[in-house]
């Protein structure tokens, strides 16, 4: 199942990355480039999805389209 992922924060209180309709972050970090990276593997595991990284402003500045990881031995049915 696909999930979508949003970035945001700043320098002085860190960053978190969360997804849509959650109550708390899945990851945090000091900078945005290492919750954005950790963000990608969560999501390319669990399924893909879009990731939104807000600038200071709130404002998404940039969308990203993270692929499904390929599952060799899908399940028979």
């Amino acid at each position: 199942m696909t999930k979508n992922y949003h970035v945001s924060g700043n320098r002085k209180e860190g960053y978190r990355g969360k997804a849509e309709r959650a109550n708390r972050a899945s990851v945090t970090g000091e900078t945005q480039a290492e919750v954005t990276s950790r963000l990608r593997e969560i999501m390319h595991n669990n399924g893909g999805g879009e990731l939104k990284i807000h600038g200071l402003d709130g404002e998404i500045r940039a969308s990203d389209t993270v692929p499904p990881k390929v599952d060799h031995f899908p399940p028979r049915g």
